[in-house]
């Protein structure tokens, strides 16, 4: 085995090595709302569901030379947001608002994507999404780096909206929602093939 000590490493080597190894990771196309009335929108990788019993999701955001990103500085002040499946018919444009623009330019705007006035927060959600969860902030904490720091960010799901055609027996039906997954580098994955095992008793 090759044993690599992960305090030895920069932050974009172990960035390399976890995000080869931790895959496929789901995308979270979060959009959230400026004091100013700025729609925002950006991907995730760093995301993932934390329990059902409260419904949580925790993403994390982390800070480009030190400084808090869009994303967590409005989820901070507005404690709203909205989390898209981000898809095969979409990832295209989720992929164009990773762009750096400046907090008063709003990347959804960008992108040609449809803002949408959302069941439950007061953050529009994206129409081009068919699965979105509204959400408001249930805890922050940072965890500070040798060279950065990131923003972890707890959710509590307040409502679901999902078109009508996903939803089956009370659950979506994944292979319809066509999700994309992030893998390392420029790289991400398609659904692929499904499978079913039994758990034991």
């Amino acid at each position: 085995m090759y044993v690599i000590n992960a305090g030895e490493l920069s932050k974009k080597e172990n960035y390399r090595m976890l995000t080869s190894i931790v895959t496929p990771r789901p995308i979270a196309f979060i959009s959230s709302l400026s004091g100013d009335g700025i729609l925002n929108a950006a991907p995730f990788s760093y995301f993932n569901i934390v329990s059902a019993d409260p419904p949580l999701i925790s993403v994390a955001v982390g800070r480009k030379d030190g400084k808090q990103k869009d994303t967590a500085v409005n989820i901070l002040e507005t404690k709203e947001f909205v989390v898209h499946v981000t898809d095969e018919d979409n990832v295209k444009e989720v992929n164009e608002t990773s762009a750096g623009l400046p907090p008063e330019q709003s990347e959804v705007d960008k992108a040609g994507l449809t803002p949408v006035v959302s069941s439950t927060v007061a953050v529009p959600s994206i129409k081009e999404s068919t699965v979105r969860l509204e959400c408001r902030l249930e805890h922050h904490q940072v965890f500070d780096g040798e060279d950065s720091s990131t923003d972890l960010i707890i959710g509590r799901i307040l409502s679901y909206s999902i078109e009508d055609n996903l939803i089956k027996d009370g659950r979506v039906q994944t292979e319809k929602m066509k999700p994309v997954s992030r893998l390392g580098g420029k790289k991400y994955a398609r659904l692929g093939k499904v499978f079913e095992l039994d758990r034991p008793e």
